[in-house]
């Protein structure tokens, strides 16, 4: 029985597991704007102050990507997702005994950032990448994405009940206790990886990275991934402050994200199976014009509840779609060997968006009580994003220093 035989028989465990895991890693993340309230309100700091925090998490999540990657391809992403998911514990229990902004930064941000460095897209992505053939692999990353997006669905109810009933403080330690009884589950994706081409194999990480750094699509990948980030990380942290300062309850904001979290295991699915046979360089422009149309209807019209579920609903539809197409885009032009590593440098340009995204939405509303310029900035990286995807050049390359053959 081959290799690929012996992963298709076990597909559904391994993409659970890594699934469950990248779903309980983004799920806490996600539920960081319910944090919100409750942490400012309890310690008397600003909204830049709990805004610059989790900018720091984005951005040491990205920082950290690439070397989190490196391991993975140097020992395996199963040690990788171990190490994160224990980093990601301590963060939440250290957060949950910060008294001043600086230690919230420390452990909230620093720490857990680094730490879903290592849980997250880039080592689930990566483990399933290398254990799956290429016949296999965007229906892997897609239902692995989609389970993620369950988990992060929901954590939504999960976090708000915990925080109805408890401290804020109390929340933080259940849910790191959460990280650490779902945290063996990395042992299932130990890889054992389908065979690669002889060019492939015979690349060294720096080559690898040259190569990457050299071509055109992999700058333009960046940029535009930077979009995703600034939209999203805005969205996910603001918009439940945004949606009670209209008026609207918090049990209705914090819908807004459960809205969300749902749609978005459809969305990402079929975003991971519409990248088995179309385009996925076309697939991402068209996501980000949709994304763009959906934020300038949302700010237009009256806001309802109604509105806000709807505007929740479409990008859930759109939310982490980005994340498989974005990751396959990476393997199919230049191969699997060190997805991980690559693929952290492209996701490094996805969390400056999210820095961002997080910290100009705390800024902004300290400095002008609105949010409406960080909306209109959303609109605007996205149609950047849509135009930037388009010229991608997502043939594969062929190494012929490596392989003695003809460059595509």
């Amino acid at each position: 029985m081959g290799i690929s035989e012996q992963v298709w028989q076990r597909r559904w465990l391994l993409v659970v597991a890594g699934g469950v895991i990248m779903g309980m890693a983004l799920g806490i993340r996600h539920v960081q704007g319910l944090f919100m309230q409750p942490v400012i309100l309890d310690r008397e700091w600003s909204r830049e102050a709990f805004g610059f925090a989790l900018a720091i998490q984005n951005l040491a999540w990205g920082v950290f990507q690439p070397f989190t990657g490196m391991l993975a391809d140097r020992y395996g992403s199963a040690k990788v997702l171990f190490g994160g998911a224990l980093a990601y514990v301590l963060g939440l229990v250290l957060m949950a005994q910060s008294v001043t902004p600086l230690q919230f930064t420390l452990t909230n941000g620093l720490l857990i950032g680094i730490a879903l460095s290592g849980t997250a897209f880039g080592a689930v992505y990566g483990a399933l990448s290398r254990l799956f053939p290429a016949e296999h692999r965007s229906w892997a990353l897609g239902v692995a994405g989609a389970i993620g997006g369950l988990g992060q669905f929901c954590m939504v109810p999960l976090a708000q009940g915990l925080l109805d009933r408890m401290d804020w403080t109390m929340a933080a330690i259940v849910l790191g206790i959460l990280m650490l009884l779902i945290s063996p589950l990395a042992a299932f994706l130990r890889e054992r990886p389908v065979p690669q081409a002889a060019q492939e194999a015979r690349q060294t990480m720096g080559q690898a990275i040259r190569e990457a750094f050299s071509h055109r699509g992999f700058w333009l990948l960046n940029l535009g991934f930077l979009a995703c980030g600034f939209q999203l990380a805005f969205i996910a942290t603001h918009m439940p402050s945004y949606l009670m300062e209209k008026g609207l309850s918090a049990q209705q904001a914090g819908a807004t994200l459960a809205i969300i979290a749902l749609s978005n295991i459809l969305g990402t699915y079929l975003c991971g199976y519409l990248g088995g046979f179309l385009r996925r360089k076309y697939l991402l422009s068209w996501i980000y014009l949709l994304r763009a149309v959906a934020i300038a209807l949302f700010i237009t019209v009256p806001l309802s509840p109604l509105s806000a579920y709807t505007f929740a609903f479409v990008m859930g539809l759109l939310w982490l779609g980005t994340v498989p197409l974005t990751n396959g885009l990476v393997s199919q032009v230049f191969g699997v060997r060190y997805i991980t590593t690559l693929f952290g440098f492209v996701f490094f340009g996805h969390q400056v968006g999210s820095f961002f995204g997080v910290w100009l939405g705390g800024y902004v509303y300290d400095q002008t009580r609105s949010y409406d310029l960080l909306w209109l900035g959303s609109i605007g990286v996205g149609l950047m994003a849509a135009m930037l995807h388009w010229p991608i050049n997502d043939r594969q390359i062929v190494r012929p220093a490596l392989a003695g053959g003809q460059a595509a």
